[in-house]
């Protein structure tokens, strides 16, 4: 049985499709902001899937662990949670003295609340495998590319699959052999939180290619900006921005337009105008796999 925490209620179908039985749940919040939570269902002796997406997860986080809490209070054989976006990944060092390495600590805290746990396309950089930051909590991985590819491949007739840097490529490249596009991984260098430089190819044997910009996540969005108006710049078509992640933080999406975008595309790991390429089928196949873990 699987519960939809908020924030991810457009997923609940996907899972239903997959023959998963949804319950029923209150989620509020009561007039000090705390959280309320309750499950409406007899769970005891059952599996127990979350759903949810952990964006704004300050906000949302305190919810999906006292629903698990709930869970396994009233007896549940397992608690596992499917998570679209699991967030904190991405400081995966301690950069300065004094910081904590924030994936690692995140992933301590759903651990303690989950059996296992299942994810689309985390942002690993560091760690090899997601199981390096849980340790010995199950956790899965499925990845969005081949919906990606397949979304790419409906739409442009000859695309040219663009990464911004190396963390970038395992997604680009899986999508470049799944289309048999060309693809280009680039270098960026990050001078701060809201700078970067790239460094653009030339247009060369591209001109006649639609340029689409793939990456995990977009937040700020300045990569993604900074690509878009070096491309035009060298002589490229007006790219598209796919992403997984569709964060969009601080004006990011009108920025991006207003820098030339020709379209803004993303996946329903958060809920977003630009969502095109639904995952909700992928995360309920890794859940229905973690069963038989």
């Amino acid at each position: 049985m699987f519960f939809v925490t908020p924030g991810a209620e457009h997923l609940a179908p996907a899972f239903r499709g997959a023959g998963l039985e949804q319950g029923a749940c209150v989620f509020r919040r009561f007039p000090d902001g705390e959280s309320y939570v309750r499950l409406l269902e007899d769970v005891a002796g059952r599996r127990v899937v979350l759903v949810s997406t952990l964006s704004d997860p300050d906000q949302r986080l305190m919810s999906v662990l006292l629903a698990a809490g709930a869970a396994r209070a009233q007896g549940a054989q397992e608690v596992g949670l499917a998570i679209a976006y699991l967030p904190y990944m991405r400081q995966d060092i301690a950069f300065q003295e004094g910081e904590p390495v924030s994936s690692v600590h995140f992933a301590r805290i759903l651990g303690q609340f989950a059996d296992w746990i299942v994810t689309v396309d985390p942002h690993l950089h560091r760690f090899g495998s997601l199981g390096e930051v849980f340790g010995p909590v199950p956790a899965r991985r499925v990845t969005a590319a081949g919906a990606i590819a397949d979304w790419i491949m409906s739409a442009f007739i000859r695309p040219l699959i663009i990464g911004p840097d190396s963390e970038s490529a395992q997604w680009v490249n899986a999508i470049a052999e799944r289309t048999g596009a060309p693809a280009l991984v680039l270098t960026k260098t990050r001078t701060g939180d809201r700078s970067v430089r790239i460094d653009l190819p030339e247009v060369g044997q591209f001109g006649d290619h639609q340029p689409v910009i793939v990456d995990d996540i977009v937040s700020t969005g300045t990569t993604m900006e900074k690509l878009v108006s070096g491309l035009l710049a060298k002589g490229f078509r007006a790219p598209v921005c796919c992403c997984v992640h569709a964060l969009f933080v601080e004006g990011a999406l009108a920025r991006l337009l207003d820098a030339g975008a020709l379209q803004i595309v993303s996946c329903d790991t958060v809920s977003h105008p630009s969502n095109r390429i639904g995952v909700g089928k992928l995360l309920a196949e890794g859940v229905l796999a973690s069963f038989g873990r």
